[in-house]
């Protein structure tokens, strides 16, 4: 019968020893692990598993950052579009807006001096 007991607490979980009380008396203290079994060395070659895992995030991280510089594309197009168009529609709004008087006599412009005719514009 106690054979019984002892199998099934190996075969499906682990005893767990109390720990009593130190002798110094220190009871915050935890039991420290030994330094042989807190180095975990890293194993030379990964799994194929494992690179395929990596590969595929990889892959992932690269198409989202290409999605996120399209969109940064297309919205400083947009936005120089936008621009572009802002101006032209503000020189077309200055010339509409302006005075402007027709010279219908040719031979004025004749007898006009330089700087009159400097500022004298064709449309």
């Amino acid at each position: 019968m106690a054979d019984d007991k002892v199998s099934k607490c190996d075969s499906n979980t682990k005893v767990v020893i109390p720990r009593g009380k130190p002798k110094s008396g220190r009871i915050w203290k935890s039991e420290k692990d030994k330094k042989s079994k807190i180095v975990n060395v890293k194993p030379l070659k990964s799994s194929w598993k494992k690179k395929q895992q990596d590969k595929m995030s990889k892959k992932l991280l690269k198409a989202y950052e290409q999605e996120l510089k399209e969109t940064s594309n297309k919205e400083k197009e947009e936005r120089r579009k936008r621009i572009e168009e802002k101006r032209r529609r503000k020189e077309e709004n200055e010339k509409n807006s302006q005075i402007v008087q027709v010279i219908k006599n040719t031979s004025k412009i004749k007898k006009m001096k330089k700087k009159q005719l400097k500022q004298l514009q064709t449309r």
